[in-house]
Order: C-alpha cells, then structure tokens, then sequence
C-alpha cells in the first residue's frame, strides 16, 4: 500500500492555505443521481468545473494520469496485483475520463474487488512464510525502488517478493534483540544470552504481530474508504492542494486547524481487536480525572441513555463517534486496566485543547540582552468563528508578554509551518508594520484583490529575524515575503521555502442539494485563487529565498512543490506601491557578516555534509539480506553518522526561560514544566537559533523616513 493513501486511515498531513470565503461561481442545481457513489462523482465534477483555479479538461491524456495515480495509491509497492491484473485494468486507461462523465464505476468496481480478493490471498500467505525460520547466511537482495518495477508476473513471484519483504522485517528486529542480548550481557556476566535460533524465532514472531495489526486495520476498511481513494486521484489531476474529504476527514481536517475538538481528551489507536488508549492530552478531560491511564482498553461505550454497547469489533473511525461527543455530555467507558482489572469510568466531554499546535514563546538570555523567540507551528483559526482562539491573537499576546520581559530583538520561527487561514497571515503581518498591503490573491475570474493591514499601529518595531526551512510553506511564506519586501525583518534559513503559492477554499458538498437522502456527503478542499507578493511576484514553486541562507538536513531532500505532481505553474503580476521599511541602520551590512559566519562555521559544513550523505542514502535502493552484510552496512553508517554527533551535541550557549505571565504555571503544572524543559533542551543545541540572536545583536535600529517604492 503507498504511503499516501494512508488518508483513508489516518488525517494525512498537508500543507494547506485556506481562505475564509467560498468560490462565488458556485450555485444550486439539480443533482439526480440515486445511487450516493455516483451523486459524489457528479458533485466533485460540477464543482471542480467551476471552481478550480486551474480548470483542465477531463479527456484520455486525463484519464491516463488518473489511473497510474490510482493504481499507485492501492498498490505502490506492487505487493498484492499480479501483471495481469494490471493489464486488465489497463484497458481503462483511457476509459476514466468516459466513465466519470456517465458515472459509471465499473473501473472501480474492478479493481475494489480484485484488490480484496489478491489482499485475502496474501492474509492466507504471511503466515505460513513465518512459520519457518529465515537463512540470514545466503546472500540475496531486496530492491525498494518499486517505480522501476512491474507487477509479479505469477502468484509465486508474488509469494517471493513477500517472502524478501518479511524477511527484511524480521532482519531489522533480529538485528535490534542481537544488540539487547549483547548488552544484557556486558551488565551481567553471569546472564546467559538467548540463542540465535531463539532470537530468530522471536523477531519472526514480532514481524507476524505487526502484519496482524497491519490486516487488522485493512480489513476495518470498507468499500466507502476505498472509493475515496478513486475520487482523490481524479481531483489530484487538478493540482497537489485538491483533495476529497469525507465527513470524518473533514472532522479530523477542522480540528487539525483549530487546534481544539470536543471529547474525553485521549488518542486511540485498534491493536490485536482492541482499542487502547495510546496517549492522554494535558488539560483534557481524562487528564484531569486520573481514572484512565495509557494502555487501558476500552471496551464498552454507554451515552447518558441508552444501553452500552461493545466497541471490540467495531472499526477505530466508529468506536470514536460513539466516544466523542459535545462539551458537558456524559459518556461512560468500561475499560480493561492494563492489570486486567475492568471497571465503568464516567467522564463528563469537554473542549479538548491541542497546546502544542499553538504559538509558543521563550525569553532568550544572552549576558546582559533579552531577545524573544515565538514558534508558530501553522496559522489556526476556527472557522466558525473567527473570534475564537486564532493565530493572529496568539502571536499578538506573546508578544505583549515578551515586550514586557524587556526583549530587544523578535525571532519568529516559521520553519515546518505547513500554512493555515489568509486572516491570520493579514492580522500577524500587521504587528509590524503601520499599515499596507500584504498580499495580493487572484482568484479563478481573474480578479485581483489586495488585502492590507489598515490600523496604522506596530505593536513590534524593533529588530526581527524570521526563521524558515524547506516545508515553510504557503502562509509562512506570504509572511516571510510581505516582511521581506518591506525589508521589515531579515529572512534566515534554507535557499528557498517549499514553494506553495496557491489559495485552497474547504467547500461543504451537501450545500448544493436541495433534498439530502444520503447523510453527510463530506466536503471539497479545492484550488481556488494564487497569491502573489506585493512586489508582484508569486511564490508557487520558487519559494522564499532567504536573505541569509544557511544549509540544513532538506537541501536536497524532494520535499518541495515543485517535487509534487501537477503543480500550478509560477508566473507574476503587477506590483502594487508600498511603504518599504528603513528603520535599520545596517541592513545589507548585517545580512553579509551573517552570510560570512554560516559560510564559515564548521558546524554548518558538517549540516552541509550531512545533507549530502542523506541524499546518498537515499539514492541506494538495494538492501542486503544477509545478516553479516546488513550489519555491515548498518555499521558503515552509524561510523559515517558519528561525524555529525556534533550537530546534536552543539551548544549555543544560549538561556531560555518562560515569559513572566508563564512563571505561575510553570511552577504549579508538571506537565507543562516538562514539555517547556524539553523545547528548551533543544532549542539550546540549534545552531539556527544562534545565528538568528546573532543578527538580532547587530542589527541597529534609527530614525529614517521610509521610502514608499514601487517594484518594476
């Protein structure tokens, strides 16, 4: 199964730029289709056709990217098709685009019922490959660059390929009880280590348990999750940002965005036909009550009325609608303790707030200076209400907090902020500026609009340093380019952010039918407008460059837009007048001495290195099956991984402490004094952070009138 049809499992994780409005062309109309498959066909067709920024022709060369997406996305690793299969399907190939237009599934309907039939002949399969033991002394390969490969020509190739895959599975436990033992051994000379006959046995035992579990979660998927699949690699057509949600990933997609959900304040996860408590949220209702503890089960589920019913056979997706439920409701749980012991625990839902998903702050203590760090890890918002907790609020309030520590210089911390709502960059951005454009967005009518911070106040006017990396991407970038362009603050990081210049709008399906005899029909994240810097320029596929670039562990990692498939293309617009910034006395001198110390600094050659060799191993597809020469390989990295140690070890040499309003809790909330201590304990071996104060230090702030420039 590919990586990225985990979606139909799991919240996958996109990067995103939302807006607050919905696409205007969109109206009502007659959708007639009596079958809900077909009604959701029809439903993405119409409003992709009159919403999508980019609107493409559904034709054969359409139909051709369709199936090779879709195929992949069922069986990348070509684990479970035969080559004829694949050669069935293949008389499709320029069918799609016919069959979505008369919504026919037959496509679909083919290749859902083959996969079921080759994944139960693969469930028969695993276990009788494990019942044996492997021979690590023969030596043989198993390839992992599956792109180059074709589909398992006979069942017993088939049966071959996955005889290497477990067996790899199983060489990595092996190799992990081979290194437990060895250390047993040396704390203990009289500890008599296990056999490798009883170490083989045990790892292949593990390997069987994970592959239980893996079936364990396919088999909870029904013929519903996999059409989502089928509808996602249609719109994928379009651009990277479209995708369709059905009403629990649109759940899943809201509360990732407003950092907040209703409920017991626990995440769970189905092993071996259980369902568990994997982890418990500080500040959550479990939390607070102490009853409940990682690792209990949940086994019985009873509401305020009604009668209890028995969870253990149900899939993870529905066990959690019967948990969740609103702020102040009761829902009573009967959970297996971990020493077997089952008792009923009452737990009153609450709102469940996600603190690690929120802007953050930390004083940083250098001799006699205070400087200020605030980590944004995306722009939330809750899109029912605006007024709620959001980004722009939060940043605005950590502010306040560190101006009142007496901080002389602001770090904002953009690196792996994926995006989030266009009002919080707006409202952030206008922090530190008087007023002004930000952002320009064109939409699919090829109307331009100009979204400005209109206050005239600054709440921030001294030095700033804006930190980015490769997966800063889509609203951290208008941020980084608005505060660029105005020359407000110094942009240090990688050569350029992820490159995600596009505008998405979440668009609710049901919305467009007057009678709804289906239920919830989910929703579409579609592709509506393109933003573009105020200096006219776009950010799709170039990115950010930073002012001061400095290597990381990305540089040459596939990880930006321009490494995804269909890609909005980069182009420009007019650029709008505006008020550049001259507050700083030696702007262009403070960029280049930075420049010199990174280019300079061992420890961003090592970085640089780094980066190099994780290219490399990338590039080697070819792993060893036997031990002696896994081990082997193993061992050259880990001799070669050693010469970076220091990037880990490195000490800044910097002292971060809580804002004064956090002193309070700090010192009353262990779980909070915790997750500070730890953020600080990294935080003190980044490098980045330390050039970042270093520039915050140089950089010297005058009285200049500012020039207003138009970009050409």
């Amino acid at each position: 199964m590919k990586k990225n049809a985990s979606f139909i499992v799991f919240l996958f994780a996109v990067v995103f730029f939302i807006a607050s409005i919905l696409p205007s062309p969109l109206s009502k109309k007659e959708f007639v289709s009596s079958d809900k498959d077909r009604l959701l066909i029809e439903l993405i067709s119409y409003v992709l056709d009159r919403g999508h920024f980019n609107v493409k022709s559904l034709n054969d060369d359409m139909s051709l990217q369709i199936f090779h997406t879709y195929i992949e996305s069922l069986d990348g690793q070509k684990r479970y098709f035969l080559e004829s299969d694949y050669k069935e399907f293949s008389k499709y190939m320029n069918q799609i685009d016919d069959q979505l237009r008369e919504l026919d599934l037959s496509f679909f309907n083919l290749t859902h019922e083959r996969l079921a039939l080759r994944m139960t002949e693969i469930e028969g399969m695993y276990k009788s490959l494990l019942s044996t033991p492997f021979d690590f002394e023969v030596e043989e390969f198993y390839d992992i660059d599956y792109k180059k490969q074709s589909f398992p020509l006979t069942q017993s190739a088939r049966k071959e390929k996955w005889r290497q895959q477990l067996k790899l599975s199983t060489l990595g436990i092996l190799h992990d009880k081979v290194i437990e033992e060895d250390k047993k051994a040396e704390k203990n000379a009289d500890y008599t280590p296990k056999t490798w006959e009883e170490l083989e046995d045990a790892s292949r035992e593990v390997t069987q348990n994970n592959m239980d579990d893996y079936f364990d979660i396919m088999n909870d998927l029904e013929r519903k999750d996999w059409l989502d699949v089928y509808l996602n690699a249609f719109v994928l057509q379009f651009d990277p940002h479209t995708n369709y949600y059905n009403p629990d990933d649109k759940d899943r997609f809201d509360m990732n965005m407003s950092g907040k959900f209703e409920g017991i304040g626990a995440r769970l996860s189905k092993r071996d036909q259980a369902i568990k408590i994997v982890d418990i949220i500080t500040g959550g209702p479990i939390w607070r009550g102490q009853l409940i503890e990682v690792g209990d089960e949940i086994q019985m589920v009873r509401q305020e009325n009604g009668e209890a019913v028995d969870i253990r056979s149900m899939r993870l997706d529905d066990a959690i609608k019967l948990i969740k439920g609103p702020k102040g409701t009761l829902v009573h749980l009967t959970i297996k303790k971990v020493d077997g012991t089952v008792e009923t625990v009452p737990v009153q839902r609450d709102l469940v707030v996600l603190e690690e998903s929120y802007a953050r702050s930390t004083v940083i203590n250098r001799n006699d200076q205070k400087f200020g760090l605030i980590h944004l890890p995306k722009f939330y918002v809750d899109f029912k209400d605006y007024k709620e907790r959001n980004a722009a609020h939060d940043v605005e309030q950590e502010i306040i907090n560190l101006k009142e520590a007496g901080m002389q210089g602001l770090v904002l911390d953009l690196r792996f902020n994926g995006g989030g709502s266009l009002q919080t960059v707006v409202d952030i951005a206008g922090l530190f500026i008087d007023k002004g454009p930000i952002v320009q967005v064109k939409s699919t009518a090829n109307q331009t609009e100009v979204l400005k911070d209109r206050d005239n106040k600054t709440l921030w006017d001294g030095p700033m340093v804006i930190l980015v990396n490769e997966l800063s991407a889509s609203a951290s970038e208008i941020l980084a380019a608005a505060l660029q362009d105005y020359k407000r603050a110094i942009v240090l990081g990688s050569y350029q952010t992820f490159g995600k210049g596009t505008v998405q709008n979440v668009v609710d399906l049901n919305r467009f039918l007057t009678k709804n005899t289906y239920g919830n029909l989910g929703a579409l994240k579609i592709t509506t407008d393109k933003f573009y810097r105020i200096n006219g320029g776009s950010t799709q596929l170039e990115g950010v460059k930073s002012d001061v670039v400095a290597p990381d562990r990305y540089s040459y990692v596939d990880v930006g837009e321009r490494d995804e498939d269909n890609p909005l293309s980069w182009d420009q617009i007019s650029p709008l007048t505006y008020t550049q910034w001259k507050g700083y006395l030696n702007y262009n001198e403070t960029i280049e001495n930075s420049q010199n110390r990174i280019d300079n600094h061992p420890i961003f050659d090592l970085i640089e290195e780094d980066a190099l060799w994780i290219k490399e191993r990338q590039a080697d597809k070819i792993i060893s099956l036997k031990y002696h020469d896994y081990v082997a390989e193993l061992e050259a990295d880990r001799t070669l991984a050693e010469r970076f140690d220091n990037i880990k070890e490195y000490n800044n040499n910097l002292d971060f402490t809580v804002p004064p309003r956090e002193q309070k809790r700090i010192s009353e909330e262990k779980a909070f004094r915790e997750k500070r201590e730890r953020w600080f304990s990294n935080l003190s071996s980044d490098i980045y952070i330390e050039e970042a104060v270093n520039i915050l230090d140089e950089l010297k702030i005058g009285l200049f009138e500012n020039e207003s420039i138009v970009r050409k």
